[in-house]
């Protein structure tokens, strides 16, 4: 049988590992937010989950799915709650608000605001709330307050707040979270835009929000009053367009027909890489953009490029459409960008495209070359345009150095 001791010792064997690989992986820019990691027994936030799962730091683990399956709590990889953290850059002391329970995160911020610190860990499900609730304290972080209110009001009651630190994807950004920060405030967000998700870190500019840290992250969409889902257009069989705005209007047959029609293929001559950073600037570029998806049985056909089976920038015009591939190519570093087109003006809107693409190459191939505004605006003020994606409650403009 085993007992107590065999799974501590197992389990804090297995933290000091995941702690070595995120040193390796390049997580940890601070000493406070490693020292976290290491402290909190993951395992017991993550209840019938074998050890290993607990403790695989690129995990994440589903706490509740719906009806049909769809995730509606996880808890987050240790990788991303880690990096988000980094980017919050918590001191002890702070008040703390986190959007999402699972109890995890909470802990470790715990362990960095300290004893002289505040935790508010807020949900909009009760179920998960109690969950929670029940995962610190087993825990010993009973000094972690859990309360049930829907993210979209934030929670009045407990601000203001030195750090908001959002744990489900959001679509834009509510008022009361602004209005709810302290003057040395900052907001952690999984922001959704043109079917992306980055995690932003925004600071109080005037009345608006910038943000010049951002990376790469997946969550489980926001619930309540702030949830938001993109509208999905199936085009042909085993072909979707994923739309951010509700508002924009296609010729599916013309796209249809255009999806078997002969492909042109356009060589951009330059690198591709660090596709995140290349993704983020494709999608904001142009309200035109959307996030295409095609089957892999059309890839395995040669209709369409591997890169639609996990959902890629192509720019649509009418009935013609382009989206980004990539070839190897020595002389560029490995890999080069390209562009295959669809549809009767395929030359057109492949010459955007690569246009774009070479753009990207030379003038901002680089990590963190992007600077975020968010401007609230009266709902439903914002306009789309090039660089700037709507929101319901503001815009929220993209600037490339």
């Amino acid at each position: 049988m085993t007992t107590v001791r065999e799974t501590d010792d197992t389990a804090a064997s297995l933290r000091a590992a995941m702690v070595s690989e995120l040193h390796e992986m390049g997580v940890f820019q601070s000493e406070a937010v490693a020292k976290a990691v290491a402290t909190v027994p993951r395992h017991l936030f993550a209840t019938g989950e074998p050890l290993q799962a607990a403790y695989a730091a690129d995990k994440a683990l589903v706490i509740k799915r719906d009806r049909q399956g769809h995730a509606l709590s996880s808890l987050s990889a240790t990788h991303i709650q880690a990096v988000m953290l980094e980017q919050a850059e918590i001191e002890p002391g702070m008040r703390v608000l986190e959007v999402g329970s699972g109890g995890y995160n909470a802990a470790l911020i715990a362990e960095l605001v300290g004893e002289a610190g505040t935790v508010v860990t807020a949900d909009i499900d009760a179920e998960i709330v109690e969950r929670a609730r029940a995962c610190l304290d087993a825990a010993g972080y009973h000094r972690v307050q859990v309360v049930l209110a829907d993210a979209e009001g934030g929670v009045p009651e407990h601000a203001p707040f030195d750090r908001i630190i959002v744990t489900a994807g959001a679509w834009d950004i509510p008022s009361a979270w602004r209005e709810q920060m302290s003057e040395r405030g900052r907001i952690v967000v999984p922001l959704r835009m043109r079917g992306i998700t980055r995690s932003f870190a925004f600071d109080h500019d005037g009345k608006d929000l910038v943000s010049d840290s951002y990376r790469l992250c997946g969550f489980v969409p926001m619930q309540g009053s702030g949830a938001y889902t993109e509208r999905l257009l199936p085009v042909t069989d085993g072909v979707a367009l994923q739309l951010d705005d509700q508002r924009q209007e296609f010729d599916t047959k013309a796209l249809a027909d255009a999806v078997h029609a002969p492909r042109l293929e356009v060589w951009s001559d330059a690198a591709f890489d660090m596709p995140d950073e290349l993704e983020l600037f494709l999608a904001t570029s142009t309200p035109q953009m959307v996030i295409l998806h095609g089957s892999k049985d059309l890839v395995d056909q040669g209709v369409l490029a591997p890169s639609v089976t996990r959902g890629v920038p192509a720019l649509v015009a009418g009935g013609s459409f382009a989206y980004r591939t990539k070839r190897p190519n020595e002389e560029t570093g490995g890999f080069e960008s390209g562009v295959f087109a669809h549809g009767p003006d395929a030359e057109t809107v492949a010459a955007r495209y690569a246009e774009l693409l070479r753009r990207w190459a030379s003038d901002h191939r680089r990590r963190g070359a992007a600077r975020i505004r968010y401007a609230p605006m009266p709902e439903g003020a914002a306009e789309p345009s090039a660089k700037v994606v709507a929101k319901r409650l503001g815009a929220v403009e993209v600037s490339w150095s």
